[in-house]
C-alpha cells in the first residue's frame, strides 16, 4: 500500500492518526447528509483536506471506510444501551421492569438524534446504513443480534407469563418505533394532526414512546 505522503516528507505517527480521523469524520458527515452513492473518494478527501490516496491508505477502499464508520458508531450506540440496561438491572436486583428495559433501548438513539446533539450525524449515518448499506453492512444488520439478545432476555424475565414468541414479536415492533421516530419526520405528523402534535423535546418524545411500548408488553 502506497503512503499517501510518499512524495513529501514522511508523516509522523501522530500526523497519520490525525489524517485518518479527518477522513473518518469527513466521510461520516458527507455520507450522512448526501447518501452513500452520492459521495466520492475525491469528495471525502477534499472535505478532509488530505491527499487523494488517504482513503485507500488508511482504510483500503470506500466500502471498507463505510464499514469502519458503521462498526464504530453502532458499537458505541449499543455499548450505551448495554450500560443503561446494566444500571437498570442493578437498581432492581437483576430484574428491571419493562419500562426501564425499553428506556435503555430507546433513549440512546433518540438522544443522538436530537437536532441539538453533535451525534445526530452519527445516527443519520446509521439510518442511511439500514437502507443504503453495503453487503457487509446488510449482513451485520441481519445476523449480528448479540446486542438485542440482552434486551430479549430481560423482557422475557420481566414478563415470564408471555410466550417467548410474543416477546420477540413485541420487541421487533419496538425496534420499528426506534427506526421510524426521528425529529426530521415530525412535520408530516404535525400537518396530519392540524398542529396538535408538535414535539421538539427528546424527553417528551421518549415518554410518549415508553407509554405506548410498555402498554404493549403489559397487555
Amino acid at each position: 500500500m502506497t503512503d499517501p505522503q510518499s512524495h513529501d516528507a514522511p508523516e509522523t505517527e501522530e500526523a497519520q492518526a490525525a489524517t485518518k480521523a479527518a477522513v473518518f469524520n469527513a466521510a461520516e458527515r458527507l455520507f450522512a447528509l448526501h447518501g452513500f452513492q452520492n459521495v466520492s473518494v475525491r469528495d471525502i478527501t477534499a472535505e478532509a483536506g488530505v491527499n487523494l490516496a488517504s482513503v485507500n491508505y488508511h482504510f483500503g477502499s470506500k466500502d471498507a471506510l463505510l464499514f469502519a464508520i458503521f462498526r464504530k458508531r453502532t458499537g458505541e450506540l449499543n455499548r450505551e444501551r448495554a450500560r443503561m440496561l446494566h444500571e437498570a438491572a442493578e437498581r432492581h436486583a437483576g430484574k428491571p421492569p419493562v419500562r426501564e428495559i425499553l428506556e435503555a433501548l430507546f433513549a440512546p438513539p433518540l438522544r443522538w438524534g436530537d437536532p441539538a446533539n453533535d451525534r445526530r450525524i452519527s445516527i443519520q449515518f446509521i439510518i442511511r446504513a439500514r437502507s443504503e448499506g453495503t453487503a457487509e453492512m446488510r449482513d451485520a444488520l441481519q445476523n449480528d443480534v448479540s446486542h438485542l439478545e440482552r434486551f430479549a432476555n430481560a423482557l422475557i424475565a420481566a414478563r415470564p407469563e408471555l410466550p417467548r414468541e410474543t416477546v420477540y414479536w413485541r420487541l421487533h415492533f419496538c425496534l420499528g418505533m426506534v427506526h421510524n421516530n426521528r425529529f426530521a419526520e415530525f412535520d408530516r405528523l404535525h400537518h396530519l394532526s392540524g398542529g396538535a402534535t408538535r414535539e421538539g423535546d427528546v424527553n417528551g418524545l421518549l415518554s410518549r414512546m415508553l407509554d405506548f411500548a410498555e402498554a404493549g408488553f403489559l397487555a
